[in-house]
């Protein structure tokens, strides 16, 4: 038995895709539960400040730093958990493992050292290290080899909105591995970015169709302000 390929060919953008697929009424959603976690994943200047980093960071919405900082804010007076993370190695970079054989030069992954300024948060986000929950990866997603899964548990967590970088990588990785360890998982549009709009969109279309609510970061704020009412 033959058949010949289904798989759908047209002449559209990724971002054309995203937005008919979110303009759907039809489409259920997850929607937000009773306690949320906000997960930011890796703002770290190698990612966000192409002033420094250019072959590796990307802006994807100017604003990006400036709303997460105000859903964190918005989550920890409600008594909701904050998390960052932030991809590092040691010096010889032999913890990246596989992922870090394909490519040495300085911009390569594998040579994230810590403590450098590469591995440095960017100074725009507003980390309250008092009881935020901080901490470097390795791999993708943060829930990989971390302290997240527990961390989430004993907070009594159902619900886990991710914002960071990239889309189509630690973003994705995180939001994939959050429905699969039972979380509602919503990602702000306007809270993710990536190096490429097709990367991008393309990402946030897969998220939307199968993993996480992807939603306006508006509806955020919205339903964290309903929680202090």
């Amino acid at each position: 038995m033959r058949f010949e390929p289904t798989m759908v060919r047209e002449q559209k953008t990724a971002r054309e895709i995203f937005e008919q697929v979110r303009a759907n009424p039809a489409r259920a959603k997850f929607g937000f539960g009773q306690r949320l976690a906000i997960v930011n994943v890796d703002f770290q200047q190698a990612y966000t400040r192409p002033d420094l980093f250019p072959k590796t960071a990307y802006v994807t919405d100017p604003d990006q730093i400036a709303h997460v900082n105000r859903i964190s804010a918005a989550a920890r007076a409600a008594g909701f958990p904050v998390i960052w993370t932030r991809v590092a190695y040691k010096a010889d970079g032999g913890d990246a493992g596989v992922w870090g054989t394909r490519t040495n030069t300085p911009d390569s992954l594998q040579n994230i050292r810590r403590d450098s300024d590469r591995h440095a948060f960017d100074p725009r986000a507003e980390i309250d290290a008092a009881v935020d929950l901080v901490y470097d990866k390795r791999m993708p997603s943060a829930f990989f080899e971390s302290p997240l899964a527990s961390y989430l548990v004993w907070h009594k967590i159902d619900t886990v909105v991710v914002t960071g970088g990239s889309t189509s990588g630690c973003v994705r990785a995180t939001a994939v591995d959050s429905l699969s360890h039972g979380y509602r998982t919503i990602v702000p549009e306007e809270c993710v970015a990536d190096k490429h709009e097709s990367y991008h969109y393309a990402n946030l279309t897969d998220l939307l169709l199968k993993y996480a609510d992807v939603v306006a970061v508006a509806e955020v704020d919205a339903h964290l302000a309903a929680l202090r009412t």
